[in-house]
């Protein structure tokens, strides 16, 4: 047989469908994240683009359609499942606890392993291998001048950045980040991308939302593009940097 065979994806919608009160927010969709990849979803407001990663993660139920990860159909899985074999997120509104600490974030966001909430916190504190991954945490994320800090004391960005270390605290196989650059400065949003260079480095793949262009365009290797609910195109950067139904759809429109 020629040629190479062709790696199952790591992610994968096919046919996904989903209705709000007679209005069509999804239509169809299908798309594909392989391992080791940083996949982008482009388009306009209100394109369907946070709703998709409500689906992924069991926020939402998909109408119509099916979501496989690693072959396995975890369509109707709750939320809790999902987290567990292996998908985490950000959001596009923050969404720290505001009297917690850094610290607190990170041993929280760990696996759960079978205490009760209110006894949750203790549990891990007393818990050297979850002191661990912490600690491996602020250094990757270089949060060391802040974790005993509580969120709403953090300045935007950092709280950002929390966020993100909170998503990969639990060693996902795919994060998904909900316009993760969002609010921040150049600086910022460059702190942001080699972060995410380096989490692909270290094996971890990546769904990203931003409206950010030349964010998106220099970090992903494939790009979807939805407008009102239709992946209308995918391809490289390069591709749907010139593609005409995108230009009309999305760029243009900012342009």
């Amino acid at each position: 047989m020629s040629g190479c065979a062709r790696h199952e994806p790591l992610l994968a919608l096919s046919g996904v469908t989903r209705t709000f009160g007679g209005v069509r927010a999804l239509s169809d969709v299908a798309l594909e994240v392989l391992s080791g990849q940083v996949v982008g979803i482009i388009g306009p407001n209100g394109a369907g683009k946070t709703t998709t990663f409500n689906i992924i993660t069991g926020a939402y139920s998909a109408g119509k359609g099916t979501v496989l990860l690693q072959g396995n159909n975890i369509t109707a899985w709750a939320s809790h499942q999902i987290v567990r074999a292996g998908i985490s997120r950000t959001f596009q509104n923050i969404r720290l606890f505001a009297d917690m600490t850094v610290w607190e974030h990170l041993l929280l966001a760990q696996p759960h392993d079978g205490f009760p909430l209110r006894r949750l916190l203790p549990a891990r504190w007393a818990n050297p291998a979850a002191l661990r991954r912490a600690r491996e945490v602020i250094e990757f994320f270089e949060l060391g001048d802040v974790t005993d800090r509580i969120a709403r004391s953090l300045p935007y960005g950092m709280q950002r950045r929390v966020e993100l270390a909170r998503a990969v605290t639990a060693r996902p196989k795919l994060l998904l980040l909900d316009e993760p650059v969002a609010g921040m400065n150049h600086h910022e949003a460059d702190d942001i991308r080699q972060m995410i260079l380096r989490l692909r480095g270290d094996g971890m793949s990546i769904l990203l939302i931003d409206h950010d262009m030349p964010f998106v365009m220099g970090l992903c290797d494939q790009l979807y593009v939805l407008d009102f609910g239709v992946m209308i195109a995918k391809g490289r950067p390069d591709q749907i940097r010139t593609n005409p139904a995108v230009l009309d759809a999305y760029l243009g429109r900012v342009a």
